[in-house]
């Protein structure tokens, strides 16, 4: 308990006395004597009382955590905005406009709105096939040393061709040397490309929303107008074949007898999907079997695959890319003059084999067309060789849908943006211009229809889309007037492009129309997390006494306001019936919980503390949290973040080595300047690891994966979990040792079992690297199935055997009794107790030990470095923190959140979407297991953050006497403090992203940040609440069983 903190009654809040009551005087009676106080009914009485308190603790922290996530999710529901999907659907007998040139519409054996040219397709989706991946390389200046090309442009030699160059050479040989058989065009992708969403967009022709990003995991079936429902409503026989991710958005639209779906999700495999989808395609294309269907869909997942295990610039990726064009030769040869062959891809890879979104490269796929009736043409001659990258004459992804429907006869969904492809409707001379012009009439008047309902369904004013119907009415003038015009005159070509330009006048009102942002939603969320900080604050760093005193009138006022504005919310939402329900649900439910909170400050106000620091290391706290929020209003601050990061621990591990040489005790002295020192010297360690995101190119070199341009470890890294296996458990015990706390179960679990399972995580790593580099070809099955039983082993180990160990371990003591004599000769036994001076801290500690083995096994070797680092820097912060006398200061929890900000980092993330190492989830499981699958992608994802929630509550009870009184209320404080930090970077953040909302950068920058400070706010408040305090709880009540609760 801090000097001069006071203990606040209940009844001074709740109003109630606890006076006894008066009797009547009686007759006097012989007392009766005094007895001894039971010591084990004591301690039963106290165990009861600190399980009550610690339990309402809890109570109160899960009460913030809900404000937490009611916020968030009102800011969410109000910045990532899906757009109103239209349940109207396209029919053959009614086209947008009158058909041209006398055709009947309505005919789909003919064409539903314009003649069909083909009667079946075969659409092959290569997952992640990026253009570069299909076009010859030339020799390009693009220098591998990227910081010595920043200083030296003209002398930076040219690069050698990578893995993925020239491996597919047919769909640029036959674009070239076949033109009117087929074309080859970069195909751009609308962020976020993962693979779900691109499906949506390649199916519907309509753009993705920001929120889409999170469902690749959870597809829901698409109710919209789409390709394959109009091709299923033409009766039409379609057959998938490949990703599962089909399945979840068309489900019963396949021939189920013809029809083969795989798990999409296991990176680790890349030839089962492929070997399937080519099993069982080529006998479709057998003549026999021609009667059987109409279009086929393949998706083939290798090549993806292949990135997100090894990188695009590997030999596995060679591999992949000559197996699909030894496929696609032998397609072109099977089918026959009817079938339109098209092969594409739905996203590209960044150097690393990943996509969200934020790069170029990730958007740049590749598109290509084949027919045997050589119908396809170029307008320009100079257009024959396809463009040598994706920056020349690119088409979008949504223009693939209106080009399909057309050449099968299909109607055109109703919510596609996309135009027709111009390559497919200019006929083999290129003087087709009467073609296009009229099937780009069609899909103009399309999404003219469409544009018109949802208008009418949103409330839009006209105005809104002023400019695009001026350019439609001047394009359907300009079809009036032509007359008798030939096909291929210059009136005609500029018809044809007056209705490209409505359409993509049109796509950028929809991109601005659905970048709109619901502000009063925004408003109440960034309300509520910012009313949730104060609480915190308050809570934190000005409340007098012991916090477990008081928290029960904290939580159940909280939770009575938190109730009461549910029910309130409810009944007032009938009343404003234009308002969301659930809006005005969660806001009333919240904004009450807080005044109950609020009403509990108020009575306590003259408790209150001013929440201004009093000491260089609270200014210090303060300065950390409020420099590294405001920074994030920055797209420079941000992308460097990990660096800013580094020189902030580091300052702090100056700071505390002034601190401890002004200690008086020699020996606190020279512990706080050597662990001060370590603690520094760590951080340059630890910042040798460093994976570098595309904005800090070229002044960063990666260093957490072989090369910038893959995703395996170099054989050097593998090293690096043995030697974390050798050396932390030995360090782990010399601080175990330092308070003679290395006895029983600490002997058996750090200097045995951990070190067992550490050394299991390396083998894990080098059996990975085995398999990876075909060291033992035939094997590798074996060696698949092998590791990942090592990886279940190792999490085992860990959380079923270590939590049993931990949760009934006794006090780490040892009780040596030695017989001596007194100063008259007589014998007496000494009494020495081993490891009573950190009785709490080292019972505790054993818990950080068992989450860093989960933890480092599902990090990659340079990421298993960094947590051991980050283990042994926990260590080494207890010591500072206990020898500079600051476990009641904020610096200590601060601290801890900058710390599990900096590994985060360096265990191979970045605040993109793109760096998830979703592989991860592949450690242990062979295949996606809900829950489990998300709960190892949280692990590797967010395991710094997680080891620093916690150490909180061992920063306060290393080296505290075993009845020291007040420790649940300091455990309390530290708790509030850590989550009052990550409280404070997750309201900037969200602030920032709500009004940088328009910025250039929002959805590479500031949007990924947002979002990865709200995730790691909810991680942190449920394990700094679940797994920090609870984990205290087993401690304080083991070491309590021999010593008592000293008052607690």
């Amino acid at each position: 308990m801090e000097n001069g903190e006071v203990f606040t009654p209940l009844s001074e809040i709740t109003g109630q006395t606890s006076q006894a009551p008066v009797e009547p005087p009686k007759q006097k009676a012989q007392s009766p004597p005094a007895t001894k106080t039971d010591p084990d009914k004591a301690k039963k009485i106290g165990q009861v009382h600190f399980k009550a308190a610690h339990g309402i603790v809890v109570a109160f922290f899960t009460f913030i955590l809900i404000l937490h996530v009611l916020g968030i999710y009102l800011f969410t529901s109000g910045f990532l905005l899906t757009r109103l999907v239209l349940d109207h659907k396209s029919e053959c007998a009614i086209p947008p406009i009158a058909s041209a040139n006398k055709y009947t519409a309505g005919d789909a054996e003919k064409g539903c709105w314009h003649p069909k040219t083909f009667k079946k397709a075969v659409v092959i989706i290569v997952d992640a096939l990026r253009y570069d991946f299909t076009v010859p390389f030339e020799e390009q200046f693009e220098t591998t040393d990227l910081s010595s090309a920043a200083k030296d442009p003209a002398g930076a030699p040219p690069v050698a061709p990578h893995h993925f160059h020239n491996a597919i050479p047919i769909l640029y040989e036959t674009a070239r040397k076949q033109p009117n058989n087929a074309f080859l065009l970069p195909f751009i992708a609308d962020p976020p490309t993962t693979t779900l969403q691109r499906l949506k967009g390649l199916t519907t022709g309509t753009l993705p929303t920001f929120i889409d990003a999170g469902s690749n995991f959870a597809g829901t079936a698409i109710d919209e107008d789409n390709l394959v429902a109009q091709l299923k409503n033409a009766s039409k026989r379609i057959v998938h074949l490949g990703d599962d991710t089909w399945h979840a958005l068309f489900p019963n639209y396949f021939e189920p007898n013809l029809t083969h779906a795989y798990d999409s999700f296991n990176v680790w495999d890349l030839h089962t999907v492929d070997n399937g989808v080519t099993e069982h395609i080529f006998p479709l294309l057998k003549a026999e079997n021609a009667s059987k269907w109409d279009v086929v869909f393949g998706h083939y997942l290798g090549v993806d695959h292949a990135g997100h295990r090894y990188g695009p610039d590997h030999p596995a990726m060679t591999a992949k890319l000559n197996q699909m064009d030894e496929t696609f030769r032998r397609m072109i040869q099977e089918v026959d003059d009817d079938t339109l062959l098209v092969v594409m891809g739905d996203h590209g890879m960044d150097a690393k084999g990943d996509h969200g979104g934020e790069s170029d490269d990730e958007i740049q796929a590749a598109l290509w067309m084949y027919s045997k009736k050589g119908l396809f043409g170029r307008s320009d001659p100079a257009y024959v060789t396809p463009p040598a990258n994706a920056k020349v004459r690119p088409v979008a992804q949504i223009d693939l849908v209106p080009t399909l429907s057309l050449l099968l006869g299909m109607p055109i969904p109703f919510n596609n943006l996309g135009k027709p492809i111009e390559e497919a409707f200019v006929g083999a001379k290129g003087t087709g211009f009467e073609n296009l012009a009229t099937v780009n009439r069609l899909a103009a008047a399309q999404i003219h229809r469409y544009q018109h309902e949802y208008a009418k369904a949103r409330g839009l004013d006209e105005s809104t889309r002023a400019t695009s119907l001026a350019l439609w009415a001047t394009a359907n003038d300009a079809w009036n007037s032509l007359g008798k015009a030939k096909g291929n005159s210059a009136q005609m070509k500029n018809t044809y492009e007056a209705f490209a330009a409505y359409q993509r006048d049109t796509l950028s009102i929809c991109r601005a129309l659905w970048a709109r942002f619901d502000i009063p939603r925004m408003l109440s969320g960034v309300t509520i997390l910012a009313s949730s900080l104060v609480v915190l604050a308050l809570y934190a760093r000005s409340l007098h006494g012991d916090r477990s005193e008081v928290t029960p009138v904290f939580f159940t006022r909280g939770a009575i306001g938190l109730s009461f504005g549910g029910l309130f919310g409810f009944g007032v939402s009938f009343i404003l019936p234009g308002e969301s329900k659930e809006h005005v649900i969660i806001l009333s439910s919240a904004i009450y919980g807080i005044i109950g909170v609020a009403t509990t400050f108020w009575s306590l106000r003259y408790r209150l503390m001013s929440p201004i620091p009093n000491s260089i290391w609270g200014w210090t706290s303060l300065i950390f949290t409020l420099a590294l929020s405001a920074g994030f209003a920055a797209n420079s601050f941000t992308i460097w973040e990990d660096e800013i990061l580094l020189h902030f621990l580091t300052t702090f591990g100056v700071l505390a080595v002034i601190s401890s040489f002004r200690q008086k005790r020699i020996a606190d002295r020279t512990l706080g300047i050597y662990h001060s020192i370590l603690f520094t010297v760590l951080l340059r360690v630890a910042s040798f690891s460093r994976l570098c995101r595309e904005e800090q190119m070229p002044y960063c070199v990666s260093t957490y994966y072989a090369s910038a341009l893959s995703t395996t470890s170099a054989p050097w890294q593998l090293i690096i979990p043995a030697v974390a296996a050798l050396l932390i458990p030995t360090f782990i015990k010399s601080y175990y040792e330092g308070t003679k706390s290395y006895q029983h179960n600490a002997t058996l679990w750090i200097g045995i079992v951990l070190r067992f399972g550490l050394m299991l995580s390396a083998a894990y790593w080098a059996l990975d690297a085995a398999d990876d580099g075909d060291w033992y070809p035939g094997w590798s099955n074996v060696l698949q199935i092998t590791k990942r039983l090592i990886a279940q082993i190792v999490l085992a180990i860990s959380l079923a055997f270590g939590y049993s160990l931990y949760n009934w371990s006794k006090p780490l003591l040892n009780i040596i009794i030695n017989e001596s004599t007194d100063s008259t000769g007589a014998p007496k036994e000494a009494i020495t107790i081993l490891g009573y001076a950190n009785v709490h801290g080292s019972r505790y500690a054993l818990l950080l030990t068992i989450w860093y083995l989960a933890v480092a096994v599902l990090q990659k070797p340079m990421g298993a470095g960094s947590i051991g680092i980050l283990v042994w820097q926990l260590f080494s912060l207890c010591e500072i923190i206990d020898t500079n006398n600051l476990r009641h200061s904020s610096i200590g929890p601060v601290v801890l959140g900058l710390l599990g900000s900096f590994h985060f980092f360096k265990t191979g993330h970045q605040a993109t979407l793109a760096s998830i190492q979703w592989e991860s989830a592949f450690i242990p499981l062979a295949k996606i297991r809900y829950p489990w699958t998300p709960v190892v992608v949280v692990l590797n994802t967010f395991g710094a953050q997680i080891l620093c929630a916690v150490a909180v509550p061992a920063l306060v009870l290393w080296k505290v006497k075993p009845q020291k009184k007040g420790l649940l209320g300091m455990l309390a404080k530290a708790v509030a403090t850590h989550l009052l930090f990550y409280a404070t970077i997750n309201l900037a953040t969200t602030m920032w992203a709500g009004h940088l909302r328009r910025h250039l950068m929002l959805y590479r920058i500031f949007s990924p940040r947002f979002m990865l400070g709200a995730a790691v706010l909810v991680v942190v408040d449920v394990v700094a609440v679940f797994v920090g305090l609870w984990g205290a709880r087993m401690s304080i009540l083991s070491v309590a069983e021999v010593f008592g609760f000293g008052g607690e």
